[in-house]
Formats: structure tokens, sequence, C-alpha cells
């Protein structure tokens, strides 16, 4: 029998995650249908806001939510309105940026353990390059990837990792380039916490999100250009 290859060995290794991943995310859902069931009469967003206020290990357990969205292909910008609308402004964007960080961390060290080098660029011309020009980028080529609002958070984390790019700027990276949406949809869900309540000054947060987002379309192709300008070279 032939051993198996390093391609082979990645294939299997991908589909034992994916199985894993599902199954994980069937329990999760199933157990979240029965929490649901249980106490569905204390699930409207203002006992829930009020039950998040008073609880100390609300931030912990928003945080390792948040990993587990990231691994399961969970748009972050829905857990940064969340965020906004649990923990209010300024305490949303710590902990829906802090969230991202660690969803984006914990998807890029899985995609390098389970590749752990398999990826042999000898075999492909073309994806070598382009895994050359994403390390040669480093931590801006990876705050421009975060900008670009199409990029799903997840399929970026996991594609990165296949990367030989070091931990350190790919941290920094995630974190500069993911911060602005975050800041958006917390600014949003905020407001929206405001105008369930009651309260005035609801509309000003909005406008302002709504702006923030529009002008996050931008923002790629500023960082863009000032990328090629920092690197000429990932033109060639």
């Amino acid at each position: 029998m032939l051993p198996r290859t390093g391609s082979a060995a990645a294939v299997g290794a991908a589909a034992a995650w994916r199985r894993a991943a599902r199954l994980l995310l069937l329990g999760v859902l199933s157990a979240g249908i029965i929490v649901a069931w249980r106490w569905r009469g204390a699930f409207d967003p203002l006992s829930l806001r009020a039950a998040i206020h008073g609880s100390g290990a609300a931030p912990a357990v928003f945080l390792a939510l948040h990993v587990a969205a990231s691994l399961l292909f969970f748009p972050r910008t829905l857990l940064a309105a969340l965020a906004g609308l649990l923990f209010g402004m300024w305490w949303g964007v710590v902990w829906a940026a802090l969230g991202s960080l660690l969803g984006a961390v914990a998807g890029f060290l899985v995609a390098r353990y389970l590749n752990a080098g398999r990826i042999d660029r000898a075999g492909g011309a073309r994806l070598g390059a382009l895994l050359g020009r994403v390390e040669q980028g480093g931590w801006r080529l990876v705050a421009l990837i975060r900008l670009i609002p199409v990029v799903p958070h997840s399929l970026a984390n996991y594609g990165l990792g296949l990367t030989r790019i070091g931990l350190g700027p790919y941290a920094v990276g995630s974190f500069l380039g993911q911060l602005p949406l975050t800041v958006a949809y917390v600014d949003l869900g905020a407001a929206g916490g405001k105008l369930m309540l009651g309260g005035a000054g609801w509309l000003a947060p909005t406008l302002i999100g709504l702006t923030m987002l529009s002008a996050s379309l931008l923002l790629p192709t500023f960082a863009r250009r000032w990328t090629r300008r920092s690197l000429p070279t990932l033109e060639a």
C-alpha cells in the first residue's frame, strides 16, 4: 500500500475537521433549542440585557461564543451588533474587538495545525506565488484583507492560516483591519438598545453607524493604494 501523500493527509484532516464542526454545530443548536424552550418567557431583548448587566461572567461567555462562532462561519458583524445591544457602545467595542481577535487567532491556529506544512509549493507555482505575496505583505496585507467587507471573517482566518506569516503580524493586521467595521456595528447595536429601552439619543448613533458603514466601503481602496506604495513588489 502506498503511503499517504501530504496533500491526501491534508484533505483527510480537513474532512475530519468538517465532520467534527458539523457535530459541534448540531450539539450547540440542540442545546440552544432546549435552553430557549425551557426559559422561553425570559428571552426578550430587554430581559436579556438586564441579565447581562447583572452578570460578571457575561463578557467571558460572550468571548467564548465569539470564538466558537468564528470557527463555524457565523458572521462576526452580527456579534458586534449584539455586543453593542448588550454591553453598550464603549464596552461593546472592547468585547467585540477582543472577541474578533480571539476568533481570528483561533481559526488561524486551527488551519496552521491541520496544514502543518503539508502544502507543497513546488506542486503549484501559482499557489506558491500567492502565499509568498501574502507573507511578504505581512500585517499590512492582512489588514487590507480584513477591510474588504465581502471577504468572510472565518474564511480569511483559515486561508491566512495556510500561509507562513507569523502569528504576531497576523494578529496586528487582523485587529487593525477588523476594527472599523466592529465599531460601526457596535454603534448600531447600541443605538438599537437605546431605541428598545424607549430612551432618546438613538438617532444620532444610528446615523453615525450608517455613515461609518458607508465609509468602510471606501477603506479598501485607500488601503490598497497605501499597500501598493509600501510594498511595490507585491504587484509583480
